[in-house]
């Protein structure tokens, strides 16, 4: 189970910087997804310290771009 939640803070930590930096049209997928995907890793049972820093540094990362991304505009 330890190695399972590795790889995928190791996939979501990846998949994060690919995904939010996008393209023109902006985050291919938003940050609220991926907020979602790292608290469900951040609920699974008997995460280590280091996993756990780890998951601690995908929030952080994503309150920062969160933080720097201006807001959609409104219709």
């Amino acid at each position: 189970m330890k190695q399972l939640i590795d790889q995928d803070i190791t996939h979501v930590a990846r998949m994060i910087r690919v995904s939010l930096l996008g393209d023109l049209a902006g985050p291919i997928l938003p940050s609220s997804y991926w907020r979602k995907r790292v608290q469900q890793l951040r609920d699974a049972p008997s995460l280590t310290k280091a996993q756990l820093c780890a998951i601690d540094g995908l929030l952080l990362e994503l309150d920062a771009f969160d933080t720097d991304v201006p807001a959609a505009p409104s219709t």
